[in-house]
């Protein structure tokens, strides 16, 4: 029975980004990690957004979700605050971006509220934050059949004692094959993922661009390759994206399975290929549940041998 299916809840960053990639750039893009996972998430089951920006926010951002099954009940506008900005290039690797100035304005204050009707949420996608700040959102929760987190360089470099307790309080992990290595100190991304198991997680996820991603479970380890796209015009929310991708497939299931996270990375790995094929959110925005059955169809044609 597929039950919940209207209870995904992702929480993570919402802001404004200038992006420079060998394709141009844009001053003021939509960006932030719950903003790339919901509209990746809401191609499978609606979404529950919680985040906060401030009270310079452009209409843009909040004039976007207009039309699309994404709840922004959670969404807070705080007064006196800023929102968050990041500047990023792409100018010398489309694989890693160069941060050439960052903000965290809203970021650094205190999180937002999760909303008493978003309190059943039985999908949980904590997008990358700062670790306490996870921690303090999902136990504001009851009832979480799935919660999975993501992470980044700088946590796990500068909040490593936070970022231990969150591991051991979530069912999963998403995070870069670089930011496994430098939580683990392990070169090899499987003994890696069996490493970050140990600490708490049911399974991890460990991305490796355009070399696919690396799945790991107590019992299981797969590899799924990446999707050859053959256009790349900005990388950023690739990462989210998939993790929408995957984590919606999972809630549209309404039950957690290995099978389903094998099928939702597969999903993930597709979603972002829309990404990445614009700026911003501009490609993802026009991509259609039908768009990606058809991209998955392909992508599964070319695995088979």
């Amino acid at each position: 029975m597929k039950a919940h299916k209207m209870s995904l809840l992702v929480t993570g960053s919402l802001g404004v980004d200038t992006l420079e990639t060998p394709s141009g750039k844009r001053d003021i893009a939509l960006g932030g990690s719950a903003l790339y996972f919901s509209f990746a998430a809401r191609l499978f089951t609606p979404v529950r957004l919680v985040g906060v920006v401030g009270e310079d926010v452009p209409h843009e951002l909040l004039d976007v979700f207009k039309g699309y099954p994404i709840d922004t009940a959670g969404l807070e506008i705080r007064k006196g605050s800023k929102t968050f900005r990041w500047h990023g290039s792409y100018l010398k690797d489309m694989n890693e971006a160069v941060t050439v100035g960052v903000q965290l304005n809203v970021l650094a204050e205190q999180g937002p509220k999760i909303p008493s009707q978003f309190c059943d949420s039985k999908f949980v996608f904590l997008a990358n934050t700062h670790p306490a700040l996870q921690q303090q959102m999902l136990a504001s929760l009851k009832g979480v059949k799935l919660s999975v987190a993501d992470t980044m360089n700088y946590w796990i470099a500068n909040e490593p004692a936070e970022l231990r307790k969150l591991l051991g309080k979530i069912d999963g992990l998403v995070l870069n094959d670089g930011e496994v290595r430098q939580l683990t100190g392990e070169r090899n991304l499987v003994v890696a993922a069996r490493q970050v198991l140990r600490m708490g997680p049911k399974f991890v996820v460990v991305k490796k661009g355009e070399h696919g991603a690396l799945m790991a479970t107590k019992d299981l380890e797969f590899v799924t390759p990446a999707f050859p796209a053959d256009t790349v015009v900005d990388p950023t929310g690739a990462g989210d994206s998939f993790a929408g991708g995957m984590m919606g497939y999972i809630a549209s299931q309404g039950e957690f399975s290995v099978a389903a996270l094998r099928r939702g990375i597969a999903y993930g790995t597709v979603v972002a290929t829309f990404t990445i094929s614009d700026f911003s959110l501009d490609g993802l925005k026009r991509a259609s549940r039908s768009d990606v059955d058809s991209r998955l169809a392909s992508f599964q044609q070319a695995m088979l041998y």
